[in-house]
């Protein structure tokens, strides 16, 4: 049944070769730790299957437009979408854990996390291409575009608050008020936090400069 449902959707080879590319994350991952013995980026997978949560969720927005037909479940499915959407390009600073003295190469270990992080990306990109989608459906072409670059910085300032702060996606539950106040206080001291809204202007422009061109070369055989 699922089988068949990828197919009519035109996304069995996309599912397809986002799985082959986390398998072949796990399989480098699992081949350092026996090697070394150590479990030093054994957390990257953790990492990577939170980076496919907003994957997906806007595969299952896609693949069940009933879904689509209720507003507050669609509301609820993007609002959940976009609290775990950092996590996608988050991949990308876990170089910051890129070490020369360590048990393994410095280029083994610098294409293992680029691997993971372009995965990262993989889902992220295409799972913002799916909401994208589903917004044409009533909002005007430029509005989409102006939309994905506002959610980009959004999951800009997700990562530095995942990386600096150390917040998770869950702790909007478990946590919620202080969450609140971190996020808050920056946004009413903007001053006081240059490195906060620094990283998320940079990264931010970094990940639509990325996103965009993904775009271009994903459209140029349309």
């Amino acid at each position: 049944m699922l089988l068949k449902t990828l197919k009519e959707n035109d996304r069995l080879n996309e599912t397809l070769f986002l799985g082959g590319l986390s398998l072949l994350c796990l399989a480098v991952s699992l081949f350092r730790f026996v090697y070394t013995d150590t479990k030093v980026f054994l957390f990257l997978n953790w990492n990577l299957f939170l980076a496919f949560v907003p994957w997906a969720l806007s595969s299952v927005v896609i693949l069940r437009p009933h879904l689509r037909q209720s507003k507050w479940m669609l509301t609820l499915l993007l609002c959940v979408w976009l609290l775990f959407f950092p996590n996608a390009p988050y991949i990308l600073t876990d170089l910051f854990h890129l070490r020369l003295n360590s048990s393994m190469p410095v280029w083994f270990d610098l294409v293992l996390i680029l691997l993971y992080a372009w995965t990262g990306l993989m889902f992220g990109f295409l799972s913002l291409w799916d909401i994208e989608n589903v917004l044409r459906k009533g909002v005007k072409p430029w509005a989409v575009t102006a939309i994905s670059v506002v959610l980009l910085f959004a999951g800009s300032f997700g990562i530095y608050i995942g990386r600096y702060l150390r917040w998770n996606s869950w702790d909007i539950l478990t946590s919620p008020f202080q969450l609140l106040y971190d996020i808050g206080d920056r946004f009413v001291n903007p001053f006081a936090h240059p490195r906060t809204w620094g990283m998320t202007l940079l990264m931010g422009v970094f990940l639509n400069v990325l996103y965009f061109s993904f775009r271009l070369v994903r459209r140029r055989n349309d």
